[in-house]
């Protein structure tokens, strides 16, 4: 079950990286591994509300807000003002690869104080936030451990 789960790791990391191929500092491998812990990269989990005023989408689990953030990308010839528009991109993987690599070109910081950015600070500005991104995390936590081991699997730093 492992080599499959890895299969499809990197198969999902690959359709990622050729969608958004040289658009960003964000690793194609990063990518996956946090559409992996977000949803284990579903496209079909479409949108919930997992507590009052909260509202998630896709197969990484965007709120509006992030999009927003983001600079409101959409999918080709819609409108980001029109009702709609926001699902129909964090529901899509290209376009909320894009929304995540777009966010993260605005937002990215070194959340765990090394000098550099990487996935680890990829994946905190995702999950909790850029201002609040070097707190400690739940390692147990579902997201945390899916991420974990998806990133050492594929070898992202």
């Amino acid at each position: 079950m492992s080599l499959i789960k890895t299969a499809i790791v990197c198969l999902t990391a690959a359709i990622i990286f050729v969608l958004v191929q040289g658009q960003g500092s964000v690793q194609p491998n990063c990518l996956g591994c946090i559409c992996e812990a977000s949803t284990q990269c579903n496209v079909s989990v479409g949108c919930h509300t997992p507590y009052a005023g909260a509202y998630f989408c896709g197969p990484f689990l965007i709120s509006w807000a992030y999009w927003a953030d983001a600079g409101k990308p959409v999918i080709a010839n819609d409108d980001p003002n029109r009702q709609g528009a926001f699902e129909n991109c964090v529901n899509d993987l290209y376009c909320a690869a894009e929304t995540v690599r777009l966010y993260m070109g605005k937002f990215a910081a070194d959340c765990t104080g090394d000098g550099v950015i990487n996935c680890e600070d990829i994946v905190r500005v995702h999950k909790i936030g850029y201002s609040g991104c070097n707190v400690n995390v739940n390692a147990n936590d579902a997201f945390w451990k899916s991420f974990r081991t998806c990133s050492a699997r594929v070898n992202v730093d």
